[in-house]
């Protein structure tokens, strides 16, 4: 069973009085495994977990969907909450190899606050492009192959060569593979959510597709880009969507006319079996 709680999102649900803000984190219990999925951009999370009953040291683990500020910012808040408590014990930290790069975009830096040393004073890092799995049935699906359109760059990356475009090869996503079939769950899907949904089927043999939970990357999709979104999906077998966080409403309506595309928030919970 997999349960997923948004604590960091775009939007709130109404009458919870929680606090959104443009990042993304999720807490997912997975059998007798408990993961947080990204830290958003500040404490936000921190806050929001402790008004639901959620204890963040808890944590058998700490999976980076890719290394932008309003995905890993919030660990810094993390490790203060780690100091406070006294951990007897290091969680361990799923990501990318490049998830440390130093990323810009329009003269901002976006990449990651905290790096490999210093994180590695309170998580045991595991930095893979290759899947793995964290859990029976819960899978980091590591590198994203171009299996079904070609990545976009976004932003430049810096470093001792230079400035080059910044395809996001650190960009990632977790798949659970349950009796109701495939629920992914995504970042910001800077790898192309299609291509996402097509290596998470390779990843784990399971082709049946129960949810897509996360941020889609789908802002200001020309009507060729939703339709070529769409008509992959609808061959996936997609049937339910819970896009959020970097899905704009134009994209969110066009594919809620042909699929179950339901609300997003902080807040929301979603059991699967």
């Amino acid at each position: 069973m997999l349960e997923l709680t948004i604590l960091t999102d775009n939007n709130t649900l109404i009458d919870r009085y929680y606090l959104g803000e443009p990042g993304l984190s999720f807490w997912i219990d997975c059998g007798d495994k408990k993961f947080l999925f990204d830290t958003g951009y500040s404490d936000v999370f921190i806050r929001n977990a402790a008004w639901m009953g959620i204890d963040l040291t808890l944590m058998d683990g700490l999976v980076y969907s890719h290394g932008h500020n309003d995905h890993t910012w919030g660990t810094h808040s993390l490790v203060s909450l780690f100091d406070r408590r006294e951990l007897s014990r290091r969680p361990q930290l799923t990501a990318h190899p490049l998830v440390f790069e130093n990323k810009t975009h329009g003269g901002l830096t976006i990449g990651t606050m905290m790096g490999a040393e210093a994180l590695g004073r309170y998580f045991d890092l595991t930095l893979s492009a290759e899947p793995r799995e964290l859990a029976p049935g819960l899978w980091w699906l590591g590198e994203i192959p171009e299996a079904v359109a070609p990545r976009r760059a976004v932003g430049k990356i810096i470093d001792s060569d230079g400035e080059r475009d910044d395809y996001c090869l650190d960009d990632s996503a977790l798949a659970y593979a349950g009796p109701e079939g495939l629920v992914i769950v995504t970042g910001c899907s800077h790898s192309g959510i299609c291509n996402i949904i097509e290596w998470a089927g390779e990843v784990t043999g399971e082709r049946r597709i129960a949810d897509v939970v996360g941020g889609f990357h789908m802002l200001s999709s020309s009507p060729e880009e939703l339709a070529e979104v769409i008509a992959y999906m609808k061959s996936a077998g997609v049937t339910r969507l819970h896009p959020c966080h970097c899905t704009d409403f134009a994209a969110k309506a066009a594919l809620s006319r042909e699929f179950c595309v339901a609300e997003c928030g902080v807040g929301l919970r979603i059991s699967y079996r």
